[in-house]
């Protein structure tokens, strides 16, 4: 058995994080074991499962460029530890933290794996920018989950060599088909049996642009008086984004769900998934939302590698509120629901097939 060690942020719930989980539950683990190398001290949603399939958790002392001498030293002693021979890291720039000083270990397989088609412009950008720009000298492997998020950190000319691996962020489709009873049931339980429900699904951050779909959400409410709000996640713009609401004053149309286990049964409760994120790589909620038949509008930011159903829309940020209100009441007519297995599977989304592709990749990276 291999053992592969994979650099994150902490293993809560979201897109990156969720869509380890997917794969790590369907390889063979008595081939291949996912450890995971945490860099913030709070514990996070999957690390009971984790830790109960035969994964290990390390906490690093951070990402903080003042604690990296730090950091190499928690690192050197990891490597020394332990017979790890790939790496993956998952932290945008931030993850040549990893990759260097598995280099420095003499590490032989230092994969990156490409999330994100932007960088969130922060007081940290000069920093990202740095890292980006170490990156090509610490990895040695490129991975992706899609062609937009691999130009953003790989280049167009590793693009144009086809030097990369596409890695689908796959999902357990089983758990998204709709059914009518889990839908009647959260509705009921809610009361949400005669709205008009538009969902969303994503950590509260710059990226996924919550302000404007609140926005959006108050000029379609005035049009739509069943219409109602569930956003689920949790983030460190949440309480901001719970102040506007009242501002604009559709607090009581609006339901805050948090970080919950239960996404899935969710996007049945929903009449139409919006998703104006300002980038994308090629995010998970958007497969997610497919696979349960949701009509989807989505930023023109987010790549149409996503783009599988004929329902959906895309349309600017810049776009009127006219266009985006008329959207969503096009979505709204979106009444039957369909399962939709064989297109997600269709589309390499179905971690079942996907997993096993991943797992011979693996074993062909290890014995190379």
């Amino acid at each position: 058995m291999i053992r592969i060690l994979h650099s994150v942020s902490n293993m809560d719930r979201a897109g990156i994080e969720t869509m380890l989980m997917n794969y790590y539950r369907h390889i063979d683990r008595s081939k291949i074991q996912f450890d995971f190398l945490c860099n913030k001290a709070k514990k996070g949603a999957y690390d009971e499962e984790i830790l109960s399939m035969g994964g290990k958790i390390y906490r690093t002392p951070g990402l903080n460029p003042v604690k990296y001498p730090q950091y190499l030293q928690f690192m050197k002693k990891l490597f020394s530890m332990n017979d790890y021979k790939i790496i993956e890291a998952h932290n945008g720039a931030f993850g040549v933290y990893a990759l260097n000083a598995a280099r420095k270990s003499g590490i032989p397989v230092r994969i990156f794996h490409a999330h994100g088609a932007g960088i969130t412009k922060d007081w940290k950008l000069p920093l990202k920018y740095f890292c980006l720009a170490m990156l090509p000298y610490s990895m040695n492997e490129h991975f992706t989950c899609g062609i937009e998020a691999a130009k953003c950190y790989f280049g167009k000319n590793v693009v144009a060599c086809n030097d990369y691996t596409l890695i689908p962020n796959a999902i357990e489709v089983e758990r998204f088909i709709f059914n009518e009873d889990t839908r009647n049931r959260i509705r009921r339980e809610y009361h949400l049996e005669d709205k008009h429900v538009l969902g969303h699904v994503g950590r509260f951050m710059k990226q996924k642009n919550h302000t404007f779909l609140l926005d959006v959400f108050e000029a379609y409410s005035r049009r739509d008086k069943t219409a109602f709000l569930v956003l689920l996640g949790d983030g460190e713009l949440l309480d901001r984004i719970k102040a506007k609401a009242e501002r604009l004053h559709i607090a009581d149309k609006v339901l805050f769900v948090g970080n919950v286990e239960n996404a899935n049964e969710w996007y049945q409760a929903f009449d139409c998934f919006i998703l104006p994120s300002v980038w994308e790589g090629l995010p998970v909620v958007g497969v997610e939302a497919q696979a349960a038949d949701l009509p989807c509008i989505f930023s023109d930011t987010i790549t149409r590698e996503i783009d599988f159903l004929d329902s959906n829309l895309f349309l600017s940020t810049a776009s009127s509120m006219k266009d985006w209100i008329d959207a969503i009441s096009k979505a709204m007519k979106h009444t039957s629901r369909r399962d939709n297995t064989e297109m997600i599977t269709r589309n390499h989304y179905n971690v079942r097939t996907e997993a096993m592709k991943l797992q011979e990749h693996y074993l062909k990276l290890y014995g190379e």
